[in-house]
Formats: C-alpha cells, sequence, structure tokens
C-alpha cells in the first residue's frame, strides 16, 4: 500500500511538484479541495449513454485495445472509466498477447482528475474492478499508478497521442476559476474567449492530443456550437478536424441529475471534412441506442430507418455557428441571409434593459419611491407583458444619471440622496461599487431617460415561443427583457415578423436551448434576422403586417411575412405554413 499512499499524499500546492508558480499551485488546489458538485462542473452519466458514446467512438472490444491507447480528461466517479476498463480487459483476454498484463496494458488509459476525494474513491474502485477480474494485487496497483493521475488536466504533462479520447468534460464558469488560473489558462489556450466555460479548453487540448484517425466521443453542454465564445474552437474543428457525428440529447434522462444546459454527443476524427451524421432526442434505452449506434457508423447510411439519421454537409464552416436543423431549413437561412440585409442594417437598434445589481434597493412602487420627480422612470418588466400587450403593475426604478449621461450631484437631489443612503450599504456593496467607490450609487447600467418615451418592440430573454410585445413610449425596460427600437420600419409591422415562424427559425437556428426546448432570445440572436429594407415594402403588405400584429394573428403574420421573403411553396412548407 506504499504507492498507494504516496499518490494520494501528493500535495498539488506544492509548485516544487508541479511546476507552476505559488499563485496557480494555490488556485489548483483550492479546485482540488472543493465541495460540491456544482462548484468542481461535476455531472455523471448514465450507464447506458456511456456504452452509446464508447461505442461511437469506436472503442469495442472486438478489437486489439491494449494495442491502442485511451485518454479520458476528468474520469469523476469512474462512469466512463470502469467500462473502459472492463472493455479492455475484455479485448486483452480475447487476444492475451503475452502473459503480462502490465506490459501489455500499461500504456492503453491515461486518465486524470483533479478533485482529491474524488480521485481517491475512484482509484480504490478502478484497484477493485482489477482485483475482480483476476489481477493480482501488485499487479492492480501499478496498472492504477500509471493509468491514473491526480492533476489539472489542462495543466498536467501527457504523452500523447491517442487513439480515443472519451468522456463527460467539466462545466464551470469563468467565475468559478481563481483568477491565476484562469489567466494561466487564457496564456495556453487559444479557445479561451470572451466568456468561455472551462469544457471549451478541455475539448482542445483533447482534439491536439489526438493521433492520426483518433477519435473524441464526449458529452457536454451545446452552448459552444452556436453562441459567441465557441467561435475560436468552432474554427478549430473546421480547419483540422472532421465533425463525424451529432446527437442532439434535449429533454433525455443522461445524466443521474438534471441539468439546465442543453446537452448534446459530439464525435469529432483527425480526418478530412466530411458529411456529419446527426440524431435527435434518442429514447434512452440499450436497444434503441445499440440500432441507433448501428445506423450512425454504417459505412453507407442505411435506408430502412428513414428519419432516424441524416446527414448534413458543410455543418462546420470557419467560426460560423453550426446549422444543425434540416437541409431545408438551412438552405433557407442561407438564401434569407445572402439575399436581405440584418435588422441592424436596415435601422433597427437592439438592446437590453437596465441591470442594477440590486433591484430591491432601485425598484419600487412608482407612486411610493421618495425621490426627486425627475428622478424615478415606470419600470417594465416580463411579469408585465405575460399576456401579449403591455399591463403596467405600477412598478418604478430610481435614476441616478444625468441627462448627459453622468451620474447626478446628490446634493442636488435631497430626497435622492436621502433615499439611497438610507440603503447605501447594500447598494455599496455590490462589485461595481467597490470598483469606483466614487460613483457607488450609479446603476450597473446607465439609464438613458429618452428610452422610456420611446415606442419599442420587448421580447423576454427565455422563451419557447417568439413573444414579442409593443410599448407605446411610456416605460423603461427592466434587465430581462431586451428591446427593439426603429428609425424606419413600422413597429407594428416589425412585430408581425418577429411574431413569425420566419423568426422563430432563426432564433431556433442560432440560440443556445435550454432544458424543455426553451431558447435564448438574446441579442446576439435577433441580430441574425434578415429582414428587407421599409422602403422596399409595398403599401398593402406594409398594412397587412400591422393589422396581423394588432389583431396577435400568428397566422396572419405568417401569411404576410411569407410574402415579404417571397418564400415557395416549399420553403413555406418548411416553415410549418
Amino acid at each position: 500500500m506504499k504507492l498507494l499512499s504516496r499518490q494520494f499524499s501528493l500535495d498539488l500546492c506544492d509548485d516544487r511538484n508541479t511546476g507552476h508558480s505559488p499563485t496557480v499551485a494555490a488556485a489548483i488546489e483550492k479546485l482540488s479541495s472543493a465541495t460540491g458538485t456544482e462548484s468542481r462542473g461535476a455531472i455523471f452519466t448514465r450507464s447506458e449513454v456511456v456504452d452509446f458514446i464508447l461505442d461511437l467512438a469506436g472503442y469495442t472490444d472486438d478489437q486489439p485495445l491494449y494495442a491502442k491507447r485511451l485518454l479520458e480528461p476528468a474520469f469523476g466517479g469512474g462512469d466512463f472509466l470502469l467500462p473502459v476498463v472492463g472493455r479492455l480487459l475484455r479485448a486483452w483476454r480475447a487476444t492475451r498477447a503475452t502473459d503480462s498484463p502490465l506490459a501489455d496494458l500499461g500504456d492503453a488509459v491515461r486518465a486524470v482528475e483533479l478533485h482529491r476525494e474524488t480521485f481517491q474513491a475512484t482509484h480504490a474502485a478502478v484497484l477493485a474492478l482489477l482485483r475482480q477480474q483476476g489481477l493480482a494485487a501488485g499487479t492492480a496497483m501499478l496498472l492504477a499508478e500509471r493509468w491514473l493521475s491526480l492533476d489539472d488536466f489542462l495543466l498536467a504533462p501527457l504523452d500523447g497521442p491517442f487513439d480515443f479520447v472519451v468522456g463527460n468534460p467539466p462545466y464551470v464558469r469563468q467565475e468559478s476559476i481563481p483568477a491565476p488560473l484562469l489567466a494561466e489558462y487564457r496564456s495556453r489556450y487559444q479557445t479561451m474567449y470572451d466568456r468561455a466555460d472551462i469544457y471549451i479548453p478541455f475539448i482542445e487540448r483533447s482534439l491536439s492530443l489526438l493521433g492520426k484517425s483518433g477519435s473524441l466521443a464526449f458529452i457536454c453542454a451545446d452552448r459552444w456550437m452556436k453562441n459567441r465564445y465557441g467561435g475560436p474552437l468552432r474554427n478549430l474543428v473546421a480547419e483540422q478536424f472532421h465533425l463525424k457525428i451529432y446527437i442532439d440529447m434535449m429533454d433525455t434522462p443522461a445524466f443521474h441529475s438534471d441539468v439546465i444546459a442543453y446537452p448534446a454527443i459530439t464525435v469529432i476524427t483527425r480526418e478530412a471534412p466530411g458529411t456529419t451524421r446527426i440524431a435527435h432526442r434518442p429514447a434512452i434505452d440499450r436497444a434503441t441506442l445499440a440500432t441507433l449506434t448501428d445506423a450512425l457508423c454504417a459505412r453507407i447510411l442505411p435506408k430502412e430507418e428513414p428519419g432516424l439519421v441524416r446527414e448534413m454537409v458543410g455543418v462546420a464552416d470557419g467560426s460560423q455557428p453550426w446549422l444543425l436543423e434540416s437541409m431545408d431549413q438551412m438552405a433557407l437561412i442561407r438564401r434569407l441571409e445572402r439575399r436581405f440585409p440584418s435588422l441592424e442594417e436596415v435601422g433597427c437598434k437592439i438592446g437590453i434593459g437596465v441591470a442594477t445589481g440590486a433591484d430591491k434597493a432601485y425598484i419600487g412602487d412608482f407612486e411610493a419611491l421618495d425621490v426627486e420627480a425627475d428622478r424615478k422612470l415606470p419600470l417594465v418588466t416580463t411579469r408585465d407583458i405575460a399576456s401579449g400587450e403591455v399591463q403596467w403593475r405600477g412598478l418604478g426604478i430610481v435614476n441616478p444619471f444625468a441627462e448627459g449621461g453622468g451620474l447626478v450631484d446628490l446634493c442636488d437631489y435631497p430626497r435622492l440622496r436621502h433615499y439611497l443612503e438610507l440603503r447605501r450599504e447594500v447598494i455599496a456593496g455590490r462589485h461595481c461599487a467597490q470598483k469606483n467607490p466614487a460613483n457607488w450609487y450609479r446603476t450597473i447600467d446607465r439609464i438613458t431617460p429618452a428610452l422610456a418615451t420611446t415606442p419599442k418592440l420587448l421580447i423576454p430573454d427565455i422563451k419557447g415561443e417568439a413573444h414579442v410585445v409593443f410599448e407605446g413610449g411610456a416605460l423603461y425596460p427592466h434587465h430581462n427583457l431586451y428591446y427593439v427600437v426603429s428609425q424606419d420600419w413600422d413597429l407594428r409591422a416589425l412585430q408581425a415578423v418577429m411574431l413569425s415562424a420566419a423568426t422563430r427559425l432563426f432564433v431556433a437556428t442560432y440560440s443556445t436551448k435550454m432544458r424543455g426546448g426553451f431558447m435564448r432570445f438574446q441579442a446576439q440572436y435577433l441580430r441574425r434576422i434578415r429582414i428587407p429594407r421599409w422602403a422596399e415594402v409595398c403599401a398593402p403588405l406594409r398594412a397587412e403586417l400591422a393589422e396581423a400584429a394588432i389583431n396577435r394573428d400568428l397566422q396572419a403574420c405568417n401569411r404576410a411575412v411569407f410574402k415579404l421573403y417571397g418564400l415557395s411553396s416549399e420553403e413555406q412548407s418548411t416553415l410549418g405554413g
């Protein structure tokens, strides 16, 4: 047991052992000792899904797996690692290259885990499995020592290349990573762009370790496939790899616990780019997944299972978001993008309502807010527009900004000063206030009073369908609402466009989805919508669009928008019209 004790006593905070600076080593040690699965990004995968992913990767025991190499970047509780070891031993026993399991199997697996307690538990489980399979205690211990590493995958020395990389990389937001460690990651990984979550560099490094014809098979959040921060990683895949398989796992019980993010399985290989095989939301049972595996991995796509799997070309296109809908829908999106300008190019502006950082301090009953009359604005929230029309509930927001954009002098506004001072502890405790104590009373976002009096369309962030409400110019939007204002387009006509199936297609194509099929109607996706210039819309169609929106008649909106875009009957059918 001496080797086991030495492995577990490794001090990740000791830079003599790790080669890292003391601040980075301390940050790694902090994560290694973290409590709670959420802080570690640990989500555990069901065994049926694990076997499905291993099959898709090609890690099957009907071949000499001992002659190949597999890497798991974050093995956690062993959801992937233990089945991998089982398959490896079965393949080895079937061929038995030599009578030395250490010589035959020692290089077959590399698995890394950062969290110390998790490492210890899974290390013990691997030892138990090896002993159960008849290996001597000393041999089992030496194999576990060779295979398993207590380390940070993104910084650990690894002797690639590998034939397979499999697993479920951790889902950790940047805010949860200590600053010195985040800086180290950014210096090493080109895909750590914008607000990329930690699984992004996990995928980058895993791809870099693939050997020729090697296969990466991961299940993780799909956000990087469409949103801004995934651009560099998408470009890397497009330039150097083949996106071979994509499986949409939305609303499937793929994990042992519920997840908010929208998961997907991707298989990416170090091969020349080619067609991508796509499947959606399979039932999680072994028979269904076995049938799906056969179809996804067949040399020629089987015709006896229409709709089970489809093929698309050109999914990975530089840094562009991956369009993973049907070929007909992708063709329609591309035609509209070539033919029409974007919303902003036709004079529309897209923004988001005000974030305060302390809503309880800044927001209250409009009439009861005890500040000067010009220091408060009536506020519209998602609850005010739930019916599809504005039904103001009487909330207001305190406005600390002057017309010119800077903060007002509190000496000029005694009631405002008194109101803010009563709430100073909460307001000044915000991160933005601590960064700039002189401006402690500003809201996170600047308030521009003219926006309240500007007619606008209001759109909640998360919805299953487009929910677009006209507001005539009396209320200021809260931060859960996006707004659209226009210099040229009539807002009622524009509302009809944004309520239509065409807008839903744009948002559904580019948006990341949440559990339950909800989409994010964020500015970055709304900016993808294409429409003609207002001057190009004939008077009868202008009137038809506006009337459809005023009546909130979605079918009439669709009919008018189909005319606006000049859609063929086949394209209308693609949109369900």
